[in-house]
């Protein structure tokens, strides 16, 4: 049996993850960690430091300032790290890059198999196209999400650009006057009402479009990817590990 700490275990997906736990069966979660103590299955603590349960994996949907805590935790314990948060700066990207030398971290912008069957495709077409068409990203959430544009949009926008050899660059949002350029990478977050997850990549050509969208329909989907990072961490060793390392060695 797996055992799993929770960091964010009150919030939205917490409590989803926590839900979709009881169809794993070779994983549990045994400790939470939270400021807010919401009644669940198992033990919340304030502070990770705290938690005196047994762990294999930690697994984080919280906040970007959980880090350090989170790396030194598991650096101490010598434990996978799965982060699902997203809203990171780039020094602390960086600072995860430097502990997966030590430790095994899981780090992906977003835990759906589909969106991250849409960035796979994304590879593969963005330089076919890019000659000819107008690249624009719209992302839609809920109007509780802090980060913006959203991480998956990120994802996307970058998997985009590393995929074109010629010079592009990311336009968040548009005001004023001005002719939009070729080398302009489009990208702007829309915010409103219970939303869970709405990303749309455009391609606009002459006389032609191309649109490629995904809509999540329930948080489910995201803690179900989640566990399965949990399942696919167990046991690695140190390393920096995603969504492709998890789709193209699924856990039987």
């Amino acid at each position: 049996m797996i055992k799993v700490l929770l960091n964010g275990c009150s919030g939205k997906m917490g409590t989803m993850v926590t839900a979709v736990s009881k169809n794993f069966s070779n994983l549990k979660i045994v400790a939470g960690v939270d400021k807010f103590k919401t009644k669940l299955d198992y033990p919340i603590y304030e502070n990770i430091s705290e938690c005196s349960e047994n762990i294999d994996v930690v697994l984080d949907f919280s906040r970007p300032d959980s880090l350090d805590n989170l790396l030194n935790y598991c650096k101490e314990k010598n434990i996978p790290l799965v982060l699902c948060t997203t809203g990171f700066t780039a020094e602390q990207l960086q600072k995860i890059d430097e502990y997966s030398n030590i430790i095994p971290i899981f780090h992906s912008a977003n835990m759906s198999l589909g969106v991250n069957v849409v960035n796979s495709i994304l590879k593969k077409i963005s330089a076919l196209l890019y000659t000819n068409f107008d690249i624009e990203i719209i992302e839609k959430h809920h109007n509780q999400k802090v980060d913006s544009p959203s991480g998956t949009a990120i994802l996307l926008a970058n998997t985009i650009k590393d995929s074109i050899s010629d010079k592009t660059q990311f336009v968040y949002g548009r005001e004023g006057i001005g002719k939009r350029e070729h080398k302009d990478i489009g990208i702007h977050a829309v915010r409103g009402g219970s939303i869970v997850g709405e990303h749309e990549v455009i391609f606009a050509g002459q006389g032609e479009i191309i649109e490629i969208k995904h809509t999540a329909l329930s948080r489910e989907v995201f803690a179900v990817g989640a566990l399965k990072a949990c399942e696919f961490m167990h046991g690695k060793n140190n390393g920096l590990y995603n969504m492709d390392d998890l789709i193209e060695n699924p856990v039987s």
